[in-house]
C-alpha cells in the first residue's frame, strides 16, 4: 500500500471526528477534501506529519471555521477546545464511522448515480476531478452531482448515525450494490475508449473489504468480496495488447490472478456453508466454477445452470435469464438457449441494451446460423456505447462474412 492510499483510508475517520463535533456533513466533507489537497501540496514538500489523522482533523477543522464565519465566537471556541484536548502525540480518538459514512452516502433520498459518485468522494476520498474521470463527465457536473446529494441528504433530515436496526437489512443492501455498480463501471466501462477503469475495480474491492471487516458475519457481504475477486482475477486477461475485448472463452487462464481465486473461493465456501444464500453469494459461487476451470472445455455447465436456476429463483431479474440462456445453450443446445431468449424480447428493461442482441448472435453462431448472428452482432456493435465492446462485436461478425 502506497502512503496516499493509507490517507485515503483515514477519510472516513477524519470525517466522522468532524460530523461528531460539528455536525454539518455536507461542510465538514468540504474541509475534509481541503484538508487532502492541502496535504497533497505539503507533505511532499514539507515532509510527512508524524500523526497524518490529526493534521488532517486540525487542517480539516480549520477550514470548516472558515467557512461558518456566520458563528464566529462559537466556532472558534469549539476549534480552541478540539485542539486543546488532543490527547498527547496528537493522536485523534475515534470510532470505525466507515460503515456509518456507508449508510449515509447511499441515503434512500439519492439517486443510484448520486449515492456511487458521494460513497467514492466521502468514503474513497476522491477528489471530485478524480470521480469525473473515471465516469468521464466534465468536473463541474460530478460536483453539481455531489452537491445536489449532500443538500438531499441534509433536506432528509439524515443524521450521522446507524439506521435503525429494523432498517439496516435492507440499507446495506442499498450498499452493497452501490460498491457492485463501482465494480461493473470499473470492470466494464459504459462508454469511452477503454474497456476498464482499475481504480473503479480497485476502489471498489476496498470497499467491499471495509465492510467485510465491519460486518463480518453477513453472508452477503462475504459473497460481494468473493465475487468482486473472483471477476477482477481475470482481469489481466480480458484486454489483448492492443487494448480490445478477450471474451472469457479466449482468455489466457494463467494471466489470471490464482491468489484472488483461492481467497474470492474460500470467501463464498463459508459464506454457502453458513446461510442464509443470497445473489451475491451464487453470482461468486458460479463465477468460482469458471475460475477454477483449468480450460474453457472443462467448464462445469451443468452446475452453472444450476446455480442460474436458483439465483433466478432468488432473485428474479432478466440479466440473470440472460445469463441462464448462454448456460441453458451449453447444456442443452443453442435451440433451447434461444427458446428462452424469445420471452426476454418483451422485456422493456433489456429493449435499450446490446446485450440481448450480442448474447442471441452468439447462441445464432453456435447453432451454425452464420447470416442471422452476423446481423445480430452489427445491431449489437450500433447499440453499445463502450468502443472496446463495439471493435469485439464487429470483429465477430467479420469472422462469420
Amino acid at each position: 500500500m502506497t502512503g496516499w492510499q493509507a490517507v485515503r483510508r483515514l477519510v472516513p475517520e477524519v470525517l466522522g471526528v468532524l460530523v461528531r463535533r460539528y455536525g454539518r456533513f455536507d461542510a465538514c466533507e468540504d474541509a475534509v477534501q481541503e484538508a487532502l489537497v492541502a496535504a497533497a501540496a505539503q507533505w511532499p514538500v514539507e515532509g510527512w506529519p508524524e500523526n497524518p489523522r490529526a493534521w488532517l482533523v486540525t487542517v480539516a477543522s480549520r477550514r470548516l471555521a472558515d467557512q461558518v464565519r456566520s458563528d464566529v465566537a462559537r466556532r472558534r471556541r469549539e476549534e480552541a477546545d478540539a485542539l486543546r484536548t488532543l490527547p498527547a502525540g496528537g493522536e485523534v480518538e475515534a470510532g470505525d464511522d466507515t460503515l456509518t459514512l456507508l449508510f449515509l452516502c447511499c441515503h434512500p433520498a439519492l439517486t443510484p448515480s448520486s449515492q456511487v459518485a458521494l460513497t467514492l468522494r466521502a468514503v474513497g476520498g476522491l477528489s471530485t476531478a478524480e470521480i469525473a474521470r473515471a465516469f468521464l463527465v466534465p468536473e463541474a457536473t460530478m460536483a453539481q452531482r455531489i452537491s445536489r446529494a449532500k443538500h438531499r441528504i441534509k433536506a432528509a433530515g439524515a443524521g450521522f448515525e446507524l439506521p435503525p436496526a429494523a432498517e439496516q437489512a435492507a440499507r446495506l443492501g442499498v450498499v452493497l450494490h452501490v460498491v457492485y455498480l463501482v465494480f461493473n463501471e470499473g470492470y466494464t466501462a459504459t462508454s469511452g475508449t477503454q474497456l476498464v477503469r482499475a481504480e473503479l475495480t480497485a476502489e471498489a474491492i476496498r470497499l467491499a473489504r471495509e465492510l467485510h471487516r465491519l460486518v463480518p458475519g453477513d453472508g452477503e457481504v462475504a459473497g460481494l468480496l468473493a465475487l468482486l475477486l473472483l471477476t477482477d482475477a481475470r482481469r489481466p486477461a480480458r484486454t489483448a495488447p492492443d487494448g480490445s475485448l478477450v471474451p472469457l472463452s479466449e482468455q489466457d487462464r494463467t494471466l489470471w490472478d490464482t491468489e484472488a481465486i483461492a481467497e474470492g473461493v474460500a470467501l463464498v465456501t463459508g459464506a454457502l456453508s453458513r446461510g442464509p444464500i443470497g445473489p451475491y453469494q451464487l453470482q461468486a459461487a458460479i463465477a468460482a466454477v469458471h475460475d477454477e476451470a483449468p480450460t474453457a472445455g472443462a467448464t462445469d455447465w451443468p452446475q452453472i445452470l444450476a446455480l442460474y436456476t436458483v439465483l433466478e429463483r432468488v432473485a428474479p431479474n432478466p440479466a440473470v435469464t440472460l445469463n441462464r440462456a448462454v448456460a441453458v445453450a451449453e447444456v442443452h443446445g443453442p435451440a433451447a438457449g434461444l427458446a428462452l431468449l424469445d420471452a426476454l424480447s418483451a422485456d422493456e428493461r433489456l429493449s435499450a441494451s446490446h446485450h440481448l442482441l450480442s448474447v442471441r448472435a452468439h447462441l445464432q453462431e453456435m447453432a451454425g446460423d452464420h447470416e442471422a448472428a452476423r446481423a445480430g452482432y452489427r445491431a449489437a456493435a450500433r447499440r453499445t456505447t463502450s468502443e472496446p465492446e463495439r471493435r469485439h462485436l464487429l470483429t465477430r461478425a467479420a469472422r462469420l462474412g
